[in-house]
């Protein structure tokens, strides 16, 4: 593999597991169901919780502080074929974690990647755009534009 490709990959892992780490236990389930060929899985680590320290900038763009901790729970899986998944994800659903590692695992594989992209990964990045773009839209209507007007010279 090209160092190129190597890259591309690692961003499409990431966008993977970005979207995995932010989908809702639903629809992990309805994919899970929906899936015609369960694979055999053999957990590596976990479901496991703990705490992660968060970080903070004032401003954005300041020094950053340990802002908190927060509650994460992790969990690494290996299906038959070798293929090795992990899943990160808020708060304590360890069903989550674990369903969000075998996904991670099924898009590597050629013959389920597509079904992972089409059935789960799409949804949820239309479902994040959506809420998203709903709040942009509910901001936009609450926006007040200031402006100065001037007197004329006395």
């Amino acid at each position: 593999m090209k160092p190129a490709e190597k890259i591309e990959a690692a961003d499409g892992r990431k966008r993977v597991v970005d979207l995995l780490a932010r989908s809702e236990l639903a629809e992990l389930n309805d994919a899970w169901e929906a899936l015609a060929n369960k694979p055999e899985v053999q957990a590596v680590r976990g479901p496991e919780t703990g705490l992660v320290m968060v970080r903070g900038r004032i401003g954005g763009g300041g020094s950053a502080f340990n802002l908190g901790e927060v509650t994460v729970t992790r969990a690494t899986i290996r299906l038959a074929s070798g293929t090795v998944g992990h899943g990160q994800s808020l708060g304590t659903d360890r069903k989550k974690a674990r369903l969000c590692a075998i996904f991670d695992a099924l898009w590597q594989e050629e013959a389920t990647k597509a079904f992972v992209e089409d059935r789960l990964l799409q949804p949820i990045a239309q479902r994040i755009a959506t809420a998203t773009q709903q709040k942009a839209d509910e901001t936009a209507a609450t926006r007040v534009d200031f402006f100065t007007m001037v007197r004329g010279d006395d």
